[in-house]
């Protein structure tokens, strides 16, 4: 602070008067009854010399801006007091006259305190007539600052009740202010600390609260108008119908003020008296409910839940909060405004409106290799439902229906895209594959691992007897969705086909507990109870037979990171909704960097990224793709992809994962309300998920880069390959014994083809010449009296699935 220069004799002379009139002046200016109370006087007297001088001024509350990630587009304002400081220079030369004019004319001329004042207020009160303060601008600040300092409510009422002690203490700071800060510095902190009514707290927030426009665009009327609202914000208030006419009365007194000062001219007041006052009466939206509820609200929420537990900002959920509603920050965060209309657009695009409540389509885009959240969209409006006239439909679950529950729809604030609040996910089904795949090749097993996948299949998992238990036995015993899944297959196939009875007999092989692991590695958290006992132990998770078909509860924010990890080679990213956070005096807090580490080898992360490109219609110069659950995909977005949809049973919901190099979309259809829904949630390009997923990616890869995956390399894709015993001609036993013996899992054919070995004997293998170390090789039947079998054929069936190296059956 600059320290003005300051005539001796002035000072010594200011302060003498004031300590011998503060007793008497003082307490005539507040209380005309008492004033020549002898005990006041001395009281005074005694007491002024003692006051400190060192007033400590804490920063007052400053609205926080979120902004989108081009730094630009404004998402929500959150704040205790909208207000947001600004210098001088950016406030109207005629603002600053006005202020001067309705509340301290010669404050460029006394020394904090004004005397004249003083004694003008104590010859008034004691006359009888109105009241008169006798507080400078100065002294008005000071009362402002050591509210904004109090550390106790005691000290708030304190710095503001009427009484001679707290003259006095104003007087004696505003003269050591007046030494320390120069007049321009005082009129800048005072215009950025007091109250202008309507929530606005600062010349900043009240221009943009009654005029929409910065301060350094005011006029002679707007600016005359807003320095007579200090005086009583609510008694002036020109929003009001009462206090509009008072307020144009004020007004007219602060232009006529301003012509007294020398602000303005005479001509100038008459014409700024005669416009017509207009206000705006526009409120600074706060928080997440009040920003464009649609478009915004559900990151905005997000957003906000993720800052409340960041300890950075304060030890407790208070401290953080008034750490985010005081702070000024300036917070870029991740949101990519062309993804997030994009899936704004597309959960709402196709789906039938009378059946919308019963289907929640919720998406969300994550960048992989930063974790940042690009987009949340939900088909839902971001809002709290008004209990007096709520819009809500009555809940879907029958149990909540009888009892007049009502739903989410269309309204909620629940977090039903990210989790937490209660909502502890949803089953995402087949997604969960992928999670085996990768325990799989993080074990050794490569891609082209081939298994005889029959329509069901008898694990070693007990369960409780019943549907999905093989009949008449407690063994899990999962099917697959379509007898055309029958045959062998490798990752890639099962992969891009669903294949559920490739994948059991994969997890059982790796270990349940091995694929739990990679999941959580993956940033799947088990919310729910049931899971979280699942996972909670190694041997718990060993028992979870089902646990690749996806039937614990996740997110789509969890499902899209679980992916873009992969698709980031194995870097996982925490995800953050925030990319630059910035304090009131513009220094960057360090909070905002990506939080990554490496959770899986890159070239783990890349064969199960080759596999995933199968269900999406894509494929790499090493895939062996044979089939597609959701082959539209890739023409749709134009650009590599990968991906895997999954449904539950009775498509109680549906999921679809689909991901470039830059974006990983994950969606999930279900029903928050009711998780047991009668509604079949598909993937149909009216009505289900897909369209939700693949559009969102579409939209957000608009003008970006079509980057290309990388595929993997050595033996993760074809694994410790070995010769095929030659067996043409040989029994069937004699031939499975050889092809166990060189380490093969032999299964045989059930159609027969033509060849000139012996009728029912080996015609050959399918493959020949090599593959994998146990691997399934086909034993071809001979039918006799024909040709040798080209070798090439993949027969339609065989036996029980086995593992590598331990022969079943």
């Amino acid at each position: 602070m600059r320290k003005r220069d300051h005539n001796v004799l002035t000072n010594a002379a200011s302060l003498l008067i004031c300590g011998l009139l503060a007793g008497v002046v003082v307490a005539a200016a507040a209380f005309p009854a008492v004033a020549m109370s002898g005990l006041a006087a001395k009281a005074g007297a005694e007491t002024f010399g003692a006051l400190p001088t060192e007033l400590t001024v804490a920063r007052s509350p400053q609205i926080s801006y979120l902004l989108a990630s081009d730094g630009k587009t404004p998402l929500a304002t959150m704040y205790d007091e909208n207000r947001k400081d600004v210098k001088l220079k950016d406030i109207s030369p005629l603002m600053q006259k006005a202020i001067i004019a309705a509340e301290d004319h010669d404050f460029y001329k006394h020394n904090g305190v004004d005397l004249n004042g003083v004694a003008r207020a104590f010859v008034n009160n004691q006359a009888g007539a109105s009241r008169q303060g006798a507080s400078t601008l100065t002294m008005q600040y000071v009362r402002l600052a050591i509210s904004y300092s109090a550390t106790h409510p005691a000290d708030v009422v304190a710095a503001t009740e009427d009484t001679s002690a707290r003259k006095l203490r104003e007087m004696r700071y505003a003269l050591q202010i007046d030494k320390e800060l120069s007049k321009d510095e005082i009129l800048e902190r005072y215009l950025n600390i007091a109250a202008f009514g309507n929530g606005a707290y600062g010349i900043y927030a009240a221009s943009q609260v009654y005029f929409g426009k910065l301060p350094s665009k005011l006029d002679i009327q707007e600016s005359a108008l807003l320095a007579g609202m200090v005086k009583a914000p609510t008694a002036f208030d020109p929003t009001t119908p009462g206090g509009y006419p008072q307020a144009v009365d004020r007004r007219d007194y602060v232009i006529d003020n301003m012509v007294l000062t020398g602000a303005i001219t005479p001509a100038e007041a008459d014409q700024a008296k005669k416009i017509k006052l207009k206000v705006k009466d526009k409120r600074t939206p706060n928080g997440c409910v009040a920003t464009n509820q649609r478009t915004w609200g559900f990151f905005c929420d997000y957003f906000y839940r993720w800052w409340m537990q960041q300890e950075t900002f304060g030890s407790t959920s208070y401290d953080r909060e008034r750490r985010l509603k005081s702070g000024g920050y300036t917070i870029t965060t991740t949101l990519d405004v062309q993804a997030q209309q994009g899936a704004d657009s597309a959960v709402r695009r196709g789906i039938k409106n009378a059946e919308s409540y019963k289907a929640a389509r919720m998406v969300a885009a994550i960048e992989p290799g930063t974790g940042r959240v690009r987009a949340i969209a939900v088909n839902r409006n971001f809002k709290i439902d008004d209990p007096k006239n709520p819009q809500n439909k009555i809940a879907t679950d029958p149990k909540k229906a009888k009892k007049n529950i009502r739903g989410n729809y269309p309204n909620t604030v629940n977090p039903l895209v990210t989790g937490g609040g209660g909502i502890t996910g949803y089953q995402a089904g087949s997604t969960f594959k992928m999670f085996a795949m990768v325990a799989a090749l993080e074990k050794g097993i490569p891609l082209s691992y081939t298994i005889n996948s029959q329509p069901f299949f008898r694990s070693e998992y007990v369960i409780q007897p019943g549907p999905a238990a093989c009949a008449g036995t407690h063994f899990y015993c999962p099917k697959n969705a379509s007898p055309s899944m029958t045959g062998v297959h490798n990752m890639w196939s099962a992969f891009g086909k669903s294949v559920n009875t490739y994948f059991i007999p994969l997890q059982q092989q790796v270990g349940a507990e091995n694929v739990v692991k990679v999941a959580q590695r993956l940033g799947i958290t088990f919310r729910a109870p049931k899971d979280a006992e699942f996972a909670a132990t190694k041997e718990a998770a060993h028992d979870w037979g089902a646990f690749s078909l996806g039937v614990s509860q996740t997110t789509p924010l969890e499902l899209a990171n679980a992916y873009a990890t992969l698709a980031a080679d194995g870097e996982y990213c925490e995800p953050i909704p925030v990319q630059e956070i910035r304090g009131p005096d513009g220094d960057k807090l360090d909070i905002a960097n990506p939080h990554c580490e490496k959770r899986f080898s890159t070239e783990v992360a890349r064969a199960a990224v080759d596999a995933a490109r199968c269900p999406v219609g894509d494929r790499s110069s090493t895939s062996k793709c044979t089939g597609a659950t959701a082959g539209n995909v890739r023409g749709i977005v134009k650009a590599p992809v990968a991906g895997k949809s999954g449904t539950t049973d009775s498509d109680k919901t549906s999921a679809l994962v689909a991901m470039t190099k830059q974006y990983a979309v994950a969606g999930i259809m279900a029903d928050p309300d009711w998780p047991q829904t009668n509604q079949k949630m598909g993937h149909d390009v009216k009505n289900g998920i897909n369209p939700a997923v693949y559009e969102t990616l579409r939209d957000a890869m608009k003008g970006k880069d079509r980057k290309n995956f990388t595929p993997p390399s050595g033996k993760i894709i074809l694994g410790d390959q070995r010769s095929i015993p030659d067996v043409k001609c040989q029994t069937i036993d004699a031939a499975k014994s050889r092809l166990r013996g060189a380490g093969f899992d032999p299964v045989v054919s059930t159609s027969k083809v033509p060849s000139s070995c012996p009728k029912d004997t080996a015609a050959g293998t399918s493959p020949d010449g090599r593959t994998i170390k146990g691997g399934v090789v086909t034993i071809e039947v001979s039918s006799g009296g024909g040709t040798p079998p080209s070798g090439d054929a993949t027969p339609p069936g065989g036996v029980t699935p086995t593992r590598p190296g331990r022969p079943r059956g």
